[in-house]
C-alpha cells in the first residue's frame, strides 16, 4: 500500500475513533445505519431513510441463506449485517476500521442474539483478512470512497470472493463527465483528491472478472440525505456543541452544504451496484 493510502487510513480511523464523531453518527447520522438513505414521499427521519436503504439493497442479493458467508466492508455500527444475520440467518463478517464502532457492533449484536453470526474485525479493506474464495457475498455502503487506494481495494474484494460470489455496493461518486477541480471543498472534507465514478467501477470491476447485473442511481437520494442530516444538526445544534464541540459541529455544518451544493450543480451521484463474479 502506498504511503498516501496509509496515511488516508489513519486519518479515517483517527476521525471515527474521535468522540465527537462517535457522538454525531450515533446521534445525527442514524446510529445503527451510517450511509446514505433512501427517503420516501413524506418526511422520513435519516434512521428510517438509512434503514430502507439496507432493505433494498438486500433485494437486490438471491439465494441467501444460512450456508452463506457474507462480508460487510465499512461496516460502521453494523447495522446491515446484523438485518442479513436475522432475516437470513447467514453468517457475516464485520470489517471496520473504527475501534470505537467495533466495540458498538459488538454490544448491539450481544444484544441482538446475533454474536454467533456476525463477527466483527478490526482492519482495513486494503487488506482484508481472508483467504482466498472465502465469501458468497461482499456488501459496502459509502465506504470505498474513504480509501486512497480504491483498484486495491477492488482487487482485494475480487480475491475474497468465491467463484458465483455477488458484490452489492453504494458510495458516493463523481458523475463520469464531472468537471476538473470543481469538487475541491469535497475532497477537502475527506481528505482525497478525488471520488470514484460509475465508470471507475464498471471499468475495474469487469477487469477483475466481474459481470455488472444492475446499477440504479438515485442521485437524488444523496443531495436529500445530505440536507436532511444539515436540517438535524441545525435543529440540535446546542445540544451537538456539548457533545461535539463548536469546532467539531461548524467544520461538519459547512461540509454537509458542500456535499449539497455539488450535488444541485449536479457533479455527484449515488446509487446501489449489483455485480457477480463468474
Amino acid at each position: 500500500m502506498s504511503e498516501g493510502a496509509v496515511s488516508v487510513a489513519v486519518q479515517t480511523e483517527a476521525y471515527y475513533d474521535s468522540d465527537a464523531a462517535d457522538s454525531f453518527y450515533s446521534e445525527i447520522w442514524g446510529g445503527n445505519d451510517i450511509h446514505i438513505g433512501i427517503y420516501g414521499h413524506g418526511s422520513d427521519s435519516v434512521r428510517a431513510a438509512s434503514s430502507r436503504t439496507v432493505a433494498t439493497m438486500a433485494t437486490r442479493l438471491s439465494d441467501l441463506g444460512h450456508d452463506i458467508r457474507a462480508l460487510d466492508l465499512g461496516a460502521g455500527y453494523g447495522g446491515a449485517a446484523r438485518y442479513l444475520a436475522a432475516l437470513y440467518e447467514c453468517r457475516v463478517d464485520c470489517l471496520n476500521l473504527s475501534q470505537v464502532q467495533n466495540e458498538t457492533n459488538r454490544r448491539m449484536c450481544e444484544e441482538a442474539g446475533l454474536a454467533s453470526r456476525v463477527r466483527v474485525v478490526h482492519g482495513s479493506f486494503e487488506s482484508i483478512p481472508a483467504d482466498e474464495d472465502t465469501y458468497d457475498v461482499v456488501w459496502s455502503q459509502d465506504a470505498i470512497l474513504h480509501s486512497g487506494a480504491r483498484e486495491r481495494v477492488l482487487a482485494e474484494i475480487a480475491r475474497v470472493s468465491a467463484p458465483g460470489a455477488q458484490l452489492v455496493l453504494t458510495d458516493p461518486m463523481q458523475t463520469d463527465d464531472c468537471p476538473p477541480d470543481v469538487l475541491q471543498p469535497v475532497f477537502d472534507r475527506i481528505h482525497l483528491d478525488s471520488l470514484a465514478s460509475p465508470g471507475f467501477y464498471r471499468k475495474n470491476l469487469q477487469a477483475l472478472g466481474f459481470e455488472e447485473l444492475s446499477w440504479t442511481p438515485m442521485p437524488e437520494q444523496l443531495r436529500r440525505h445530505y440536507a436532511t442530516v444539515a436540517a438535524e444538526l441545525d435543529a440540535r445544534r446546542e445540544e451537538m456543541r456539548e457533545r461535539c464541540g463548536d469546532e467539531y459541529v461548524g467544520r461538519m455544518r459547512e461540509g454537509l452544504q458542500h456535499w449539497v451544493d455539488a450535488a444541485d450543480r449536479g457533479h455527484l451521484t449515488w446509487g446501489i451496484f449489483h455485480f457477480r463474479r463468474p
